[in-house]
């Protein structure tokens, strides 16, 4: 069943990602632009945008610190007075691999403040306007390190497990207004965010395979898009699971 109305055609339809200088908001952004939409790319790193919309005619950079709410009120203000957004994708985000046996609480509040505070000030940002026209999408890029517990997910999985949860209750409370929700739960995919990683990565994916896939699932209709499905319906399994058999199986094979 469709939850969501098939996005195919994005010529000329109007799009803001958040975190597009670099993996799979990057990625997409280009991706839609060669489609014809008119992408609005915003990251910290204003350089990396400038670079972005210099080799895509008619992109446009807006650098944004996702964690200054007042920052991201003013730039979706900038942007809606010019013309209304059709779809908004929050790609901003934060990750250390943490273990609960040397916990660092201050870059687990940065997880919470770009993984998920910032998400919120951008929905806060941009709904009003949406539902003042009947119409939008709204896709937030979770992981499937929100589906259950990982090693090494401590700080980053419960921001991830967060969206999914907004993403589900926005749905809910959003269909019937004419505004749509996605949320986006890749795998592991070659990013600045995964680089560091020293453990193994099953079923790598590249930012382009990952923007492909999320477009696919905006054609379906899809609320959740997750990828690589070779890896992602495992851990779905797995999450089904009594913990006593959970617990055993992702210690076995991770730690």
């Amino acid at each position: 069943m469709t939850l969501n109305p098939p996005i195919t055609d994005w010529r000329g339809k109007a799009v803001w990602i958040i975190g597009a200088s670099t993996g799979i908001g990057q990625a997409t952004a280009a991706a839609l632009h060669a489609q014809g939409a008119r992408v609005v790319v915003s990251a910290r790193k204003a350089a990396a945008l400038e670079t972005f919309v210099t080799s895509h005619a008619g992109a446009l950079a807006l650098p944004l610190d996702v964690t200054d709410r007042g920052a991201v009120q003013a730039a979706a203000s900038t942007l809606l007075a010019q013309a209304p957004l059709d779809c908004v994708m929050y790609c901003a985000g934060h990750y250390t691999a943490t273990r609960g046996f040397a916990m660092e609480v201050d870059d687990m509040l940065r997880h919470i403040d770009v993984n998920y505070n910032g998400a919120l000030y951008v929905l806060d940002a941009v709904i009003p306007a949406m539902l003042d026209r009947g119409t939008g999408h709204i896709s937030m890029v979770g992981s499937v390190a929100g589906y259950s517990g990982l090693p090494n997910g401590l700080a980053y999985g419960p921001t991830k497990a967060a969206l999914i949860n907004l993403a589900e209750t926005l749905y809910l409370d959003l269909k019937d207004r004419g505004v749509s929700v996605s949320i986006i739960n890749p795998g592991f995919v070659q990013t600045p965010l995964t680089e560091g990683n020293e453990f193994d990565m099953p079923a790598l994916l590249t930012p382009q395979q990952a923007a492909t896939a999320i477009l696919k699932g905006w054609a379906r209709g899809a609320f959740e898009i997750h990828f690589p499905k070779r890896f992602t319906l495992w851990l779905k399994l797995l999450g089904m699971l009594p913990y006593r058999w959970y617990f055993y199986l992702v210690a076995k094979v991770t730690l």
